[in-house]
């Protein structure tokens, strides 16, 4: 009986060494993360051809941002990693966006 409780013990003691547990989602996952990208870039091309004016250009960020976040937490595996690579992640977006605001604002009022 003690030989088998020190097994169990060299398991616990084995699995805190992994950094991360690898999941991988099924194939129906897959497929309708697949078939939702397929939908949203024919969506994409359908508004393209409608004249929206300016909320054009919106409505394409809008569907790339949603495109970019199936691509993101599904296909790199980003749903099922630790909370503090998320926050990485998130930090690195809101500084990326913030570049591209001082980039633009530099752009309107340079001339």
């Amino acid at each position: 009986m003690e030989n088998n409780h020190n097994t169990e013990h060299l398991s616990e003691a084995h699995d805190e060494g992994h950094i991360a547990e690898a999941h991988h989602p099924s194939y129906g996952i897959n497929i309708l993360v697949w078939i939702g990208l397929l939908s949203l870039t024919s969506i994409t091309v359908a508004v393209a051809g409608i004249n929206l004016g300016a909320l054009a250009l919106t409505v394409a960020l809008v569907i790339a941002l949603v495109k970019s976040m199936f691509v993101v937490n599904f296909f790199m595996h980003v749903k099922f990693d630790n909370k503090i690579i998320k926050l990485f992640i998130g930090v690195c977006m809101v500084i990326f966006v913030v570049v591209l605001i001082l980039t633009f604002f530099d752009l309107t009022f340079r001339y």
